[in-house]
């Protein structure tokens, strides 16, 4: 996987996450076991392409920049 599908993925599940009622602890352990993995693969493959983060929450940042860049806004007149 590229750098871009990671970081989509990554997004999705982050936002996802916010939407899963507390009630559901299962799937809520899930989405944070998916959470964890898709964060590591993002981290390791901005390593490997040599983008700079300073923490993982800079990590997450700039996955959600890389997505928004890929995809920019729709304008819609």
């Amino acid at each position: 996987m590229n750098l871009i599908e990671i970081a989509e993925i990554y997004t999705d599940i982050v936002k996802a996450e916010g939407s899963v009622p507390e009630e559901e602890y299962h799937a809520k352990e899930e989405m944070n076991a998916l959470r964890t993995k898709y964060h590591e693969m993002l981290m390791a493959k901005m390593r490997e392409e040599k983008i700079d983060f300073s923490d993982r929450f800079d990590a997450t940042h700039k996955a959600f920049e890389l997505v928004r860049g890929f995809h920019p806004p729709s304008t819609n007149p």
